[in-house]
């Protein structure tokens, strides 16, 4: 069977803080975020993906926002860039657990128009399991 790794990770930039807990599945990376998706943090949430995409051909991409407070141009900028760069490796990005105030400003910049948004991560994990 496909093995599954762990790894937790803290940033944290002069009183910016995110955390980042990965979980690796096959060709599946869930990231769990916990706090602000910002100027300050999206480059090492653009790392922590695109490592796995070009080291570990990971074709699908979870991300749970559960525990993001704040995303601003750069954090949504992130999001946009993973769908892209997966699109033509014909991968997928999936968003989950969204907070109510967060989904408000990707709704406004129009990405639930072109990502797909799950309620949690069970239902992110079962669409393209069949196929």
């Amino acid at each position: 069977m496909g093995s599954t790794e762990m790894i937790s990770t803290e940033i944290n930039l002069g009183g910016m803080d995110l955390n980042l807990e990965k979980k690796i599945e096959r060709l599946t990376l869930l990231l769990r975020l916990d706090g602000e998706l910002d100027m300050h943090t999206a480059s090492m949430v653009r790392q922590a993906i695109d490592i796995e995409i070009e080291k570990r051909g990971i074709r699908r991409v979870i991300l749970n926002l559960q525990g993001v407070q704040f995303v601003d141009s750069s954090g949504l900028g992130v999001i946009l860039g993973r769908y892209k760069k997966l699109l033509p490796l014909g991968g997928k990005l999936k968003i989950t657990n969204v907070p109510p105030h967060i989904y408000k400003i990707m709704e406004l910049s129009g990405l639930p128009k072109i990502i797909n948004f799950y309620l949690d991560e069970a239902h992110a994990y079962e669409e393209g399991r069949g196929a």
